[in-house]
């Protein structure tokens, strides 16, 4: 048997989900391939084309490993399809993949739905596209270590083609857009390569929190960064201390250009769009500090380029791609220009991939 799940692609709100707070993503043409056949045991052979490298696991064993390895997501997966109530069988499976890895287009939780919905299929039963989602997610947290949200997975899961998908994500509610006709995201691979756990991508976590300990002394609703204003934000600055204020301030800045930026692509209006893509990046670059300096080289060759609207880091940061919005007309010359000027820099051509939304992950 053969399944898919796309690669995700966050037009806007970085950041935001592990924060209840708003995002706006779409999948991608680029996918996990998974190739899946029942055992009769209770065993897991997987095998990854791209790493050429394979593992055995068993169903019951559900260790959660201090170091883990790539497989565990793997493993991590199965063993939270199982605590959902599912009866998974032993399987081989083989993984295919043309997203790259830690170019935050979410390669992992690619792989993780892609399994889930591998297994799941293997053993006769279903889930729910957003309990699916749940499971993925808690599956990365536990056995991969990296605190996240639910965008990742739920847009792999549930984002129609076509579409960009609004996630609340404190109550899972979606909303869907058309991206207009007209519009090109074009994502550009920066090289520069992240590992989220050794990465401040949980550093960056807990700093959220410790802002909402604080905040909320001052106000006992704020549970979570969506919760707060930028008023309360100024009203306890020193509380909070500059660090803090500048993490905080990226949440809650992004939430209000999420919103905004769904509004723009209701109206089809892309000049505005472009501009909260850009103001993204300088809130990313200034206040979260989740750039570096090969990214932020890369969003000024694009910005500079004739027809584009906006550009900014993707993904959990510290390296990955870039997304750079632009329009038909102009996609072919803006790919051209960037390619050449980063070739400059780097010595040769990024991987460069214009993004076609497509549908949710699934059986072939």
């Amino acid at each position: 048997m053969r399944y898919r799940a796309p690669g995700r692609v966050n037009i806007i709100g970085e950041h935001t989900d592990y924060n209840d707070g708003f995002v706006l993503p779409t999948t991608t043409a680029a996918y996990t391939q998974v190739s899946a056949e029942r055992r009769a045991d209770r065993l897991v052979r997987i095998s990854s084309n791209n790493l050429r490298e394979s593992h055995t696991f068993d169903l019951d064993d559900t260790a959660v490993r201090s170091r883990p390895e790539w497989f565990d997501y793997a493993r991590g997966v199965a063993a939270e399809l199982e605590a959902a109530g599912a009866k998974l069988p032993g399987a081989d499976i083989e993984i295919d993949s043309n997203i790259p890895i830690g170019g935050g287009l979410s390669s992992s939780a690619s792989f993780e739905v892609g399994i889930a919905v591998a297994l799941l299929d293997l053993a006769g039963e279903s889930l729910p596209k957003k309990q699916l989602a749940q499971v993925c997610r808690r599956a990365e947290i536990r056995y991969a270590g990296v605190n996240c949200g639910i965008m990742d997975q739920l847009a792999i899961a549930a984002c129609e083609e076509g579409r960009a998908m609004l996630i609340d994500c404190r109550t899972l509610a979606t909303q869907h857009v058309e991206i207009p006709d007209n519009a090109r995201l074009l994502v550009v691979d920066s090289g520069v390569r992240h590992q989220l756990p050794e990465s401040g991508y949980n550093d960056r976590a807990e700093e959220c929190q410790d802002a909402v300990r604080i905040l909320s002394r001052a106000d006992s609703g704020v549970i979570a960064l969506r919760d707060a204003s930028p008023r309360l934000l100024t009203q306890n600055c020193t509380a909070l201390g500059n660090v803090l204020f500048r993490r905080a301030l990226h949440i809650v800045t992004e939430n209000q250009r999420v919103k905004d930026a769904y509004a723009a692509l209701e109206y089809g209006d892309l000049q505005t769009l472009g501009k909260l893509i850009s103001d993204s990046h300088d809130s990313l670059r200034d206040d979260f500090e989740i750039s570096c300096e090969a990214v932020d080289r890369l969003v000024e060759i694009a910005d500079a380029c004739v027809g584009a609207l906006g550009a900014r880091q993707i993904g959990g940061g510290f390296g990955g791609c870039v997304l750079c919005l632009t329009t038909a007309d102009h996609v072919a010359d803006v790919r051209t220009e960037i390619g050449r000027q980063y070739a400059r820099i780097t010595g040769s051509e990024p991987w460069m991939h214009v993004v076609a939304a497509s549908s949710p992950a699934g059986k072939v």
